[in-house]
């Protein structure tokens, strides 16, 4: 299966050190200020390099930079999103449409609950889904879901065969939408990704999901449909 998430080039360790400490610093600052608001200053100071040849060696530049983030964090969310599908399936020769929605949203949920650096990038990053328009959502969801995308769209089709293909379409970018402000909105609480709280937010999404893509199709969408 071809995949538009990149394999990770092999580096050396300092090199790498360098990359990593640059691209978490600036998911901390745009975390703290938003991505309209960071300054290739502040991100230099804080990942603990001299001077801006740093940034330009690895990533050109501050977008290459933000591109790299992407990616980088695209290609975890994909490895977890992959794995899970391969424990449920190896299990279970059908999944319920509420274990599919689970692996929608359970692999970043689960990585920002772990990781301080994961939940920046939630808290700056995860509303950009949400202010696409429709083709650039759907070639966003083409790039970044990686060896996972095929794989889990396969398993939405079997479970909501009750939508044709326009239909199916438009859901799922409701559902990547939905859940692109949610994570979003939850990052910017606080205490967000712990706690009680936590729980109800991801299992009322997960209720959300499930709500959105088993809807039955109204008269009146039938309606617009044939007009």
């Amino acid at each position: 299966m071809n995949s538009t998430v990149p394999d990770a080039p092999a580096r050396n360790p300092r090199s790498y050190d360098t990359q990593q400490a640059l691209m978490r610093s600036v998911e901390h600052i745009a975390a703290q200020k938003g991505l309209e608001n960071i300054s290739i200053r502040e991100i230099l100071t804080a990942a603990k390099q001299k001077n801006e040849s740093a940034l330009q060696y690895h990533f050109k530049n501050l977008s290459g930079l933000l591109t790299a983030v992407r990616i980088d964090r695209a290609r975890e969310i994909d490895e977890a999103r992959k794995l899970q599908i391969e424990k449920l399936t190896q299990t279970s020769a059908s999944l319920s449409l509420r274990q599919i929605c689970e692996i929608m949203v359970m692999p970043p949920f689960r990585l920002a609950k772990a990781s301080p650096s994961f939940r920046n990038y939630i808290k700056a990053f995860s509303h950009e889904m949400a202010y696409m328009n429709r083709s650039s959502r759907k070639k966003f969801f083409r790039q970044r879901m990686g060896h996972s995308r095929d794989a889990l769209l396969g398993l939405l089709k079997a479970a909501i065969p009750h939508l044709d293909e326009q239909l199916f379409d438009i859901r799922i970018q409701h559902a990547l939408k939905l859940t692109s402000t949610a994570m979003s909105s939850h990052a910017q609480m606080p205490g967000a990704f712990r706690g009680k709280s936590t729980e109800i937010f991801i299992q009322t999404l997960i209720d959300s999901l499930e709500g959105l893509l088993s809807a039955p199709v109204s008269t009146a969408t039938q309606s617009a449909l044939r007009k």
